[in-house]
């Protein structure tokens, strides 16, 4: 066979190659196998007509949000011991025991104080709050468990068992280095820290503040409503102080005006019974002992209890966590999915992520692995999106990104997918014709070398 007959035979095979040997997928419009195709360009009005379509993201589980929480809330103390009663003895006449004699010394402000920072504003006092003077505000700082108050723009500063004066200092200084105007008073609003208890036979037991004016005990009795005996020869008044135990004749109290001077200090208990003997008041003073550790290990057994309750719920979190988790590997879970075909460098299933809307740039960049530059044909990106209408089942939309334009990855990033799309990217056409070149050159060579033969 001559070269001349060669020609025409390798023409014919290589347009029967690029028909028969290699056939490339696209998008084309129209009616394909009995699918109504319609294109249309990714734009950013387009955009928002594709994302209109009705789509709820899948949560996360409720367990990923949840967290260990507070508890069933603090156990209470419950019910307190019942208080103690003895009966009324009259025996001979009490002999006073008086306390020794309190040295006079300033305030000195304690762990639950209020205190104000007031700053002079015409004829009233304004609060000094943060970097402004506000006015008629009075608002004050409780001094918290660390001995600090927190003052915004400032921050915390310490001043508990500091006397008034020595806590204006150290604010002093602190308004100064925070650049804040430094003209301001230190009042005490509320006094919290030292108190001293009051029972037996008053009008109103109860707890009377030490205040920056000293307490005395009959300003004490007083201020519970005076005393309550029947017979002021055999009423007398206890005062326990530092684990001792004093006791002082009621009418040696209101008679001798040496001992109305009777100081207290914080700490004190004052009981008043109507008998010389010390049960009723002895019991008095223990039971006051008595519910302050009963409140105390109540409440470690409160906090130990708490602690091994969100223990435990944040152990069954961590195992409900995991079982998803797990089940997610097994591929367990109903989740929803877009598919990545045609030239991408990961041909896979996307999918969609919870609680929020998956983009078109979040699946080829994630799952798919970006574009096959060698291959992938960026102007023929598309996403294929069925309808939901039962009457238009047959209906595609196939949304084209042309992504050769820089700008127009832009909209990759706002197109949303919807569960089932389909992401197709197209071959370039020089590719298509290089892998047909590929598929037929071994049929070239073999007809030119039985050509060569047989001529």
């Amino acid at each position: 066979m001559t070269l001349r007959f060669l020609f025409p035979l390798v023409s014919a095979a290589f347009l029967a190659s690029c028909d028969a040997i290699y056939q490339t997928s696209d998008v084309m419009p129209g009616v394909s196998q009995g699918a109504k195709v319609r294109v249309l360009p990714i734009t950013p009005q387009n955009v928002l007509l594709a994302n209109r379509s009705a789509y709820t993201p899948q949560q996360l589980p409720a367990v990923f949000a949840a967290t260990a929480g507070a508890g069933s809330g603090m156990i209470g103390a419950g019910s307190l011991p019942d208080a103690p009663y003895t009966e009324e003895q009259r025996p001979g006449m009490p002999v006073a025991d008086l306390p020794p004699q309190v040295t006079p010394q300033p305030y000195e402000i304690g762990i639950g104080d209020v205190v104000i920072l007031a700053t002079p504003s015409g004829d009233s006092i304004a609060e000094l709050s943060g970097l402004l003077a506000a006015q008629n505000s009075r608002q004050g700082y409780t001094v918290q468990d660390d001995g600090a108050i927190a003052i915004p723009n400032v921050g915390r500063v310490a001043i508990a068992g500091m006397n008034v004066e020595d806590a204006e200092a150290v604010l002093f200084q602190r308004l100064v280095e925070a650049q804040v105007e430094p003209t301001f008073s230190l009042e005490i609003a509320e006094f919290n820290s030292k108190k001293v208890s009051i029972g037996g036979a008053v009008n109103q037991p109860g707890v009377a503040p030490i205040t920056l004016s000293p307490l005395y005990l009959d300003q004490a009795l007083a201020g519970a409503g005076g005393v309550t005996v029947p017979d002021m020869d055999y009423a007398v008044v206890r005062l326990y102080r530092d684990g001792n135990l004093y006791q002082i004749p009621l009418d040696d109290l209101y008679s001798r005006s040496g001992m109305q001077r009777i100081r207290l200090v914080a700490g004190d208990s004052v009981f008043v019974d109507n008998g010389f003997e010390l049960d009723q008041a002895q019991a008095y003073f223990e039971q006051q002992i008595r519910l302050s550790e009963f409140r105390l290990d109540s409440r470690a057994t409160a906090l130990a209890s708490l602690t091994n309750e969100i223990n435990l719920r944040r152990q069954e979190l961590t195992e409900a966590r995991s079982n998803y988790l797990a089940q997610v590997e097994l591929d367990a879970v109903d989740r929803d999915y877009a598919y990545i075909v045609g030239q991408v460098n990961d041909q896979s299933r996307y999918t969609l992520p919870l609680g929020r809307q998956g983009t078109l740039a979040d699946a080829l960049y994630d799952e798919g692995g970006g574009l096959d530059l060698t291959r992938g044909n960026p102007r023929q990106i598309y996403v294929l999106r069925g309808s939901d209408d039962p009457m238009d089942f047959d209906a595609v939309t196939a949304w084209r990104l042309d992504g050769k334009n820089a700008a127009a990855l832009m909209l990759a990033t706002r197109f949303e997918l919807r569960p089932n799309d389909v992401i197709f990217v197209s071959e370039q056409p020089v590719s298509k014709w290089n892998r047909a070149i590929t598929m037929i050159t071994p049929s070239i060579i073999s007809l030119s070398a039985n050509a060569a033969s047989g001529d």
